[in-house]
């Protein structure tokens, strides 16, 4: 079998794919804020392909897609040493497919160059990729490749913290939606207010977008870890798929090195 090796850094984790062209046939997580050396890491992806019983003989390539330029170097060193060929980054250099027309396009970050190739590759119509990561990030592709509008929030995490961190007598909580918004109890209270608070802001900003772009048929596809819970939540979100940033990262693979 022949793997590409997908390390997708994000501001709270890294995930770690074997990818069989966009299939995943393993995962592997790991903090980001945690510091580490090349060898650190590099043990790190020895120790993920083991646990799939994979040679470093059978990784093609790899490829990174990072918005922490800060452990750039280290992970570049760590695929060297212990695969033994450099990786690819994720950047607007790169050959993409499609159209960035923000106001500064080498300010968008890898993790949304890559789900907005995914999702247009895959579906070539306009779309809102909705992320759940540490930021809620909604971005637009049109039909025709072009991403050119975006929109930023807090994400649901955050959002809890800092209802907790910035009151003194309210708990932490666990991200759940409970029964009724009619909350019963201060946890109760908070996951109410900060769940069904997040839904009904995912809602109004689709809905916006949906009127500025004159789009009412625009397809919208949500991903990210917490993604799970307010995609199953709310009609405005069509599809959930918890694996574009391997897929997007598999595809921009295949048209710069593949």
């Amino acid at each position: 079998m022949e793997y590409l090796l997908t390390i997708d850094v994000g501001n709270t984790h890294i995930k770690m794919q074997l990818m069989d062209h966009d299939i995943s046939a393993g995962t592997f997580r790991l903090t980001t804020k945690q510091p580490r050396t090349s060898d650190e890491y590099g043990i790190c992806i020895r120790e993920f392909l083991g646990t799939y019983g994979v040679k470093k003989e059978e990784i093609i390539d790899t490829v990174i897609s990072s918005v922490v330029p800060k452990i750039n170097y280290s992970l570049n060193s760590a695929v060297i040493k212990f695969i033994g060929r450099e990786p690819m980054f994720i950047n607007a250099d790169i050959k993409t497919g499609i159209q960035i027309r923000t106001e500064n396009a080498k300010e968008v970050g890898a993790d949304r160059i890559v789900d907005v190739a995914a999702v247009y590759h895959t579906y070539h119509r306009d779309c809102i990729i909705v992320d759940f990561g540490t930021a809620t990030t909604f971005d637009f592709v049109s039909r025709d490749g072009v991403f050119a509008n975006t929109v930023i929030m807090p994400g649901i995490q955050i959002s809890a913290n800092a209802l907790t961190g910035q009151t003194a007598k309210l708990p932490e909580i666990e991200i759940l939606k409970p029964a009724s918004v009619l909350g019963t109890n201060t946890v109760s209270g908070m996951q109410a207010g900060v769940v069904y608070g997040y839904i009904g802001a995912v809602e109004y900003i689709i809905d916006t977008m949906k009127k500025e772009l004159q789009l009412d048929d625009c397809l919208v596809i949500a991903t990210g870890g917490l993604g799970k819970i307010i995609a199953g939540e709310t009609d405005r979100i069509d599809i959930y798929d918890k694996d574009i940033a391997g897929k997007g990262i598999s595809i921009l693979y295949h048209l710069n090195r593949g």
